[in-house]
């Protein structure tokens, strides 16, 4: 691609055309004939490694600041991340304004669920979508790990390609704030952004230096936005979207919302956990949904309003609700038996008890978690989880994670330590496999069955090498040998 068309939305001037072959912001991944854009990190400045970018043969380098670089073209401009976004979406042939509708949400939690709403809808509507956050990248059934839950704006502008060309019409994205602030998604023409709730996170370190600034950084996302939708009864609704630019929809439980939600309850059958409530106001509605826990209702809420505002269909948003599943995320798994099963990535003991306290209000009859805890990692955590899964699970099945380069004999002990603090009950096998196999012989009717930890993880670490562990797997080929021995 030509220089001059790659550099044509930062406005610079006076450089010589030339074929650029690729946009990198890694030193280490320069190519001759490339072009280098220099990024400020946390930990480093790309503006130090230019002169190794164009030992490697970049041909332009795009920088904040006057660099060496030896070979080189210097394109000077204001803010280099903003430069890497605009820069990327040229490369890729503007995707987000040729070729598929962009749909952002943000918030502190649920995001990822919410996104996944929006896809079963669009789905159940006939469109194919895929989904960028923090499970990873979705195409079709093609799910990609990702280290970030919004990829660097190259990356961003490259999965927009490649969803475009696979056929999608829409992508469903989680903007994190970080995202949003380094300007990962700058540029993109968002048809819809939903703000789920705010609450205290990132706070600290290499993320946000204060709540003002986090909530700042939320509220980037909208500008861009055709249309906004918001959770009218989170408090800082109004500081994310008040000053948005583009017309603003409301979404809540507690009144005055433009689709306003009332009558959430739980529903629990064999197979299925989720919540169901009305939808009155904008869109009339009665939501079936596939994802335990009334903070879900107002996920679904939002995603139906965000559906709505796209002219998707009330039956089809029925539908989607209804068949929703994120991988790894009280994903359930089906079993002939009168019992539930459920996979979860909780892995840590904030993530635990959050699942274990919503599976409660289910009311089963024994709630039963399979879990054990990561290797090279706090010992800290493994009493935690051990006291939080005592506390609230009628029995405690220990076992494997990802032992890493630890015995996991000696994990599990760790995680006795805090179970020893409860009353709770418990067993030991030590082999997940076999963990596994012993739940789905002993649940019972109406007992939730919870395989903590992997989630949407289709390995094991053990001793430095990873093994094929995919529970949804296992969990077939264990009811398969179940069914054959009996």
């Amino acid at each position: 691609m030509k220089l001059s068309k790659l550099a044509a939305p930062l406005g610079v001037r006076g450089f010589v055309d030339t074929e650029i072959c690729d946009v990198v912001y890694d030193s280490r991944k320069a190519v001759p004939g490339c072009a280098f854009v220099c990024l400020r990190g946390a930990s480093s400045d790309g503006h130090q490694y230019a002169k190794g970018a164009c030992a490697a043969g970049a041909a332009v380098v795009v920088a904040e600041e006057p660099v060496e670089a030896p070979g080189a073209q210097v394109l000077l401009v204001p803010d280099t991340k903003k430069a890497l976004a605009l820069m990327s979406a040229a490369f890729f042939g503007e995707p987000a304004r040729q070729d598929i509708q962009v749909i952002g949400i943000t918030g502190t939690k649920g995001k990822t669920s919410s996104a996944y709403m929006v896809r079963a809808i669009l789905e159940a509507a006939g469109h194919k979508a895929g989904v960028i956050g923090t499970v990873g990248v979705l195409i079709g059934e093609k799910l990609t790990q990702i280290e970030n839950t919004t990829p660097q704006s190259y990356d961003v502008q490259k999965y927009l390609r490649e969803m475009a060309d696979a056929g999608c019409e829409y992508c469903v994205m989680e903007a994190s704030s970080i995202g949003l602030r380094d300007s990962r998604v700058y540029g993109i023409p968002f048809k819809v952004g939903v703000f789920t709730n705010f609450s205290e996170d990132h706070i600290g370190g290499v993320e946000h230096k204060d709540m003002q600034e986090y909530l700042e950084s939320k509220a980037l996302l909208f500008p861009m936005c055709e249309t906004a939708v918001g959770n009218f009864d989170d408090p800082a609704v109004m500081g994310v979207l008040g000053k948005a630019p583009c017309p603003v929809k409301t979404f809540g439980f507690q009144g005055g919302a433009d689709y306003q939600g009332s009558g959430c309850a739980h529903l629990n059958r064999p197979g299925f956990l989720g919540v169901t409530f009305q939808v009155s106001g904008a869109l009339s509605l009665t939501a079936e949904v596939g994802l335990p826990g009334r903070f879900n209702g107002y996920n679904a809420l939002g995603a139906a309003a965000c559906c709505h505002q796209l002219g998707i269909s009330p039956q089809a948003m029925a539908e989607g609700l209804r068949r929703v599943r994120v991988k790894g995320r009280v994903e359930p798994v089906p079993t002939p038996g009168p019992y539930t099963l459920l996979l979860d990535y909780a892995h840590n003991a904030v993530a635990m008890e959050n699942l274990l306290e919503t599976l409660r209000e289910y009311e089963p009859k024994r709630l039963i978690c399979l879990f054990g805890a990561g290797g090279n990692r706090s010992r800290v955590r493994r009493y935690e989880m051990g006291e939080v899964s005592g506390r609230l699970a009628d029995l405690s099945v220990i076992t494997a994670d990802n032992s890493r380069d630890e015995d996991v004999l000696d994990i599990m002990r760790d995680i006795r330590i805090g179970m020893d603090k409860t009353d709770g009950k418990f067993i030991e096998i030590p082999d997940r496999r076999q963990a596994i196999k012993w739940c789905l012989e002993n649940a019972g009717e109406g007992d939730i069955v919870v395989l903590a930890g992997k989630g949407h993880e289709d390995y094991q670490e053990i001793k430095g090498k990873k093994y094929p562990f995919d529970e949804r797997v296992i969990v077939k080929e264990l009811l398969a040998e179940i069914a054959q021995g009996s």
